[in-house]
């Protein structure tokens, strides 16, 4: 007997999985089934993913809203897509891409279909995110051209931490993670950045 099971990733803690779970709570999907994730998905050392490895069989189906909670990129896309409808021999449905559903289409031609459409939507997704990456390189190249300096000395930003800032605004880094690659309270920073003339929008300032 099958059985329908639902993932969710975010890549932080402060980002709200809210609209995730509303576009998977149309689907027959028990709680216990549901599994998420608040972390990046650059690799998958996520202990939610792997529970539900363990536990998915085959003619089991697994729901996911983006094919981009399966992966951060084109290769590890297709290898868990791989794993899943071919090793475990479960489906997968994916919300936003109707196409994506394995449920469907079982013979050969359906079967190509779906495979055509995931490698153009895995492509696609790799492209945007290293677009975003590009830009914002650019962006900390144009910082430093202005005179913003990264540099690290005694209770300094650590160099680095022209590489995090871009990551941490576009809440792909955590303010706990900063903190711990800083070596600084988030306050020291937030002074320190300050300091560097490094101006954040309004919802990214500090309180009080």
């Amino acid at each position: 007997m099958s059985r329908n099971f639902g993932y969710v990733r975010v890549s932080t803690r402060e980002q709200n999985e809210d609209r995730q779970l509303i576009a998977l709570s149309v689907c027959p999907i028990p709680g216990s089934n549901l599994y998420m994730d608040k972390k990046s998905g650059a690799d998958f050392n996520r202990p939610a993913y792997k529970r539900l490895m363990r536990r998915l069989g085959a003619d089991d189906v697994l729901f996911v809203k983006s094919i981009d909670r399966l992966g951060r990129n084109y290769e590890e896309i297709m290898e868990q897509w791989r794993i899943i409808t071919k090793e475990k021999g479960a489906d997968i449905v994916v919300l936003d891409m109707p196409l994506l559903d394995t449920r469907r289409g079982k013979d050969l031609v359906g079967t190509f279909i779906a495979d055509l459409v995931l490698q153009v939507l895995s492509f696609t997704a790799q492209n945007e995110r290293e677009q975003i990456r590009q830009r914002q390189m650019e962006g900390i190249a144009a910082a430093r051209a202005r005179g913003v300096k990264f540099g690290r000395s005694v209770q300094e930003l650590p160099e680095e931490f022209g590489e995090w800032f871009p990551l941490w605004r576009a809440g792909e880094l955590s303010n706990e993670e900063l903190c711990r690659r800083c070596g600084l309270a988030l306050g020291t920073i937030y002074r320190k950045m300050r300091e560097q003339g490094i101006v954040l929008p309004e919802k990214y300032r500090p309180r009080g």
